[in-house]
């Protein structure tokens, strides 16, 4: 499942996939460059590297498969802290179904 995100500053449009990760899975921190996510690039680098040299590469497939199931919600939310938001209602129901925002409408009780 895939949502778009707008940048409505910037009127940057992105799209990313709502879960597990295949493409973490199957090229490590290379997607977080491709994406331009510095940040998670190095964080899955070095985790990566100090992981596997002192497991003989065993912790380097261990770490790429942990960050396989949280980056794309890391990503997500870091989109969302830098101002993007949901491009349509659709998307909107997404982010809302999994958990990244918070229906903030006021409902009130009914009186009896």
């Amino acid at each position: 499942m895939h949502v778009n995100l707008v940048n409505s500053a910037t009127n940057q449009v992105k799209q990313t996939k709502v879960g597990y990760s295949w493409t973490t899975l199957f090229f490590s921190f290379w997607p977080a460059l491709f994406r331009g996510d510095w940040l998670w690039f190095f964080v899955q680098l070095a985790i990566g590297l100090f992981a596997g040299f002192s497991t003989f590469g065993v912790g380097f497939g261990i770490s790429t498969i942990v960050f396989s199931f949280i980056y794309n919600k890391i990503y997500i939310n870091e989109l969302l802290t830098k101002g993007f938001q949901a491009a349509d209602k659709s998307d909107h129901d997404i982010l809302l179904s999994h958990g990244f925002i918070v229906d903030n409408m006021n409902h009130t009780a009914p009186t009896h």
